[in-house]
């Protein structure tokens, strides 16, 4: 489980492809995470990987071809910058919302404004995804934890949302680095899902 707060960078230093198809991704943390092992939990921008090796500071996680199909990090190379969140312990302050590091899709940033010092991104959602966003919910965006501002319908008729960055985040994250057709992880408020899910087997949903 996670919170959304990104703690910090890592620089994908190595992607290495196995032959069936997974990958092993050499990140280096900005600053050492404390207490991390083997096995331990990492979101990295927003997908739970498990730590499979410390080389020196380096940090190893192994995707499967369903974790690179489903998120953005099939197409990450060496030399990108990574968000990283330690999975939270007991007693830690959550600081964002529920997040559970299974990114449900990937959606395609349609709008970048600044606006004084914050900036507006408006990232247009997969199909499967329009019913599970509403206005001042909860959504992570490559691991961020985001209050959604407003939910709409475009001209293709897709559904976008709009997320407000203020300096802070665009301090931490690479998010101010986004533009108009990047894709970005996204991981709907599980709260909200599970809701959905419940009402939809009791026949009461949309």
């Amino acid at each position: 489980m996670f919170t959304g707060i990104v703690t910090q960078q890592g620089l994908l230093e190595h992607v290495g492809v196995r032959p069936d198809g997974a990958v092993r991704l050499q990140i280096r943390p900005e600053t050492p995470l404390a207490a991390l092992a083997l096995g331990d939990s990492v979101a990295i921008d927003g997908c739970c990987l498990t730590v499979v090796a410390d080389e020196a500071g380096v940090l190893a996680f192994e995707a499967v071809p369903e974790t690179l199909r489903k998120t953005t990090l099939g197409t990450r190379r060496a030399g990108d910058h990574v968000h990283l969140e330690p999975a939270l312990r007991v007693g830690e302050a959550l600081g964002g919302h529920w997040v559970q590091g299974h990114v449900d899709g990937v959606g395609t940033v349609c709008g970048v404004e600044r606006r004084g010092d914050d900036v507006r991104m408006a990232v247009a959602l997969p199909e499967a995804l329009a019913g599970d966003v509403l206005p001042k919910g909860s959504i992570t965006v490559d691991g961020v934890s985001l209050t959604v501002g407003e939910v709409w319908q475009a001209d293709d008729d897709a559904t976008c949302f709009s997320v407000y960055l203020i300096p802070h985040t665009l301090a931490v994250t690479q998010l101010g680095a986004r533009r108009p057709g990047s894709q970005v992880n996204l991981e709907m408020d599980v709260l909200g899902r599970w809701v959905r899910h419940h009402l939809e087997r009791l026949d009461v949903g949309p």
